[in-house]
């Protein structure tokens, strides 16, 4: 079932929910790249920040996998 959902996604629409949702908000700096500074320096402590990585950085989960897949994919 999850492997149906994920093979119905395209490749283009997993890079477009990546650049969106993955670094959205742009201003002052991308989300993710704040939470992963925070992972860095030792103070993504609070749940709700937690969160806030996983949830900017499955876009780019999703789009790694779909890279991989296509790779791996001949043809």
């Amino acid at each position: 079932m999850l492997r149906s959902l994920l093979d119905s996604i395209t490749l283009g629409q997993a890079a477009l929910v990546a650049l969106t949702l993955g670094l959205a908000p742009f201003v002052p700096e991308p989300h993710i790249w704040e939470k992963l500074k925070m992972l860095a320096a030792g103070t993504l402590t609070r749940p709700i920040d937690i969160f806030d990585l996983v949830f900017h950085a499955l876009p780019w989960a999703l789009l790694i996998y779909k890279i991989v897949e296509r790779t791996r994919t001949p043809g």
